[in-house]
């Protein structure tokens, strides 16, 4: 079973992050880590993580590379992942299941958090797989208008 260990970025894992990339055919789906970074630049509410191998617990500096990115908002009550992203060499080897079950903990946990919600680009079906099986449903809230290529899924 697949584990992972998310940490901040920092300056000393500033550049594996930028270097992450996505399938050609994926690019079109998920922002670039340079483009999310800019957005939690100029907001506080956005925490960014790089998603680790489980085998980084433990090490100042880890031993594994960088697998992935996360980054999530709580704001009024909702506490929303913005972007789950795997690099394109490590996809399909259970990480990005492994680094959703470890957000959604992890919101469980933060208090301010009533509701838990995901969103993916319409037509991006192996998102919308992942986190279907985890129980997401549909979330029709009137701010979810102002995107209207976005599909907006919320735990129940």
């Amino acid at each position: 079973m697949v584990t992972v260990h998310l940490r901040p970025i920092t300056k000393a894992n500033l550049d594996a992050c930028l270097g992450l990339s996505v399938h050609e055919d994926q690019q079109h789906l998920v922002p670039t880590t340079a483009k999310a970074l800019a957005h939690a630049s100029v907001d506080p509410r956005m925490t960014p993580l790089a998603i680790y191998d489980g085998a980084a617990l433990g090490h100042e500096r880890p031993l594994v590379p960088m697998v992935g990115f996360a980054m999530y908002e709580v704001a009024d009550g909702v506490g929303l992942i913005l972007l789950l992203l795997i690099d394109r060499q490590y996809q399909g080897k259970g990480y990005g299941r492994a680094s959703l079950a470890e957000l959604i903990r992890r919101l469980h946990l933060e208090p301010c958090a009533e509701v838990i919600a995901i969103s993916h680009a319409k037509g991006n079906e192996a998102a919308a797989k992942l986190y279907q099986s985890f129980g997401f449903v549909p979330w029709e809230i009137h701010w979810t208008e102002e995107d209207p290529d976005e599909v907006y899924l919320r735990l129940p």
